[in-house]
């Protein structure tokens, strides 16, 4: 499958953040259809030293080759995407997330992530979010090479 070349990653901007955690709001409303928040939520906002720092997925990818059913893929657009349909709920790709963006919640089985639908940034009354593309090559990682590939 050919990757579109450029992918929608996350930026966030620290100073303009308010607290208020709206986007992680959203964001449980896209996996959840809930606005708890929290464990619910693929973004993660966090306040350490009086400054707000966010977490979520890069799409680097790392864990595309963990996963031992291959439920993780990288669609046409460049994502990472995890396929409900096929995970077994291992949780191999929360372990392996370098930087813990992978999330697991009690009420469910298969775990999710950051898809960049935008909800966030459309939520966020500061304008603390939002996408920026990068050339695929530019962020994309490897751990195995699968054969044929």
């Amino acid at each position: 499958m050919k990757n579109s070349g450029k992918v929608r990653v996350l930026k966030f901007y620290d100073e303009r953040c308010n607290g208020c955690l709206e986007c992680m709001k959203a964001c449980s409303m896209i996996h959840f259809k809930t606005k708890e928040g929290g464990e619910k939520s693929a973004i993660k906002i966090n306040k350490i030293n009086k400054k707000f720092i966010m977490n979520a997925c890069d799409q680097r990818g790392l864990c595309l080759d963990m996963c031992p059913v291959g439920a993780l893929k990288r669609k046409k657009s460049s994502i990472v995407w995890l396929d409900k349909k096929i995970c077994i709920g291992c949780q191999a790709c929360i372990g392996f997330c370098p930087i813990n963006a992978m999330r697991k919640s009690k009420d469910r089985i298969e775990p999710f992530k950051c898809i960049s639908c935008g909800a966030c940034i459309r939520v966020c009354p500061e304008k603390a979010l939002e996408f920026i593309e990068k050339d695929i090559n530019d962020i994309k990682e490897i751990v195995y090479h699968k054969q044929g590939v």
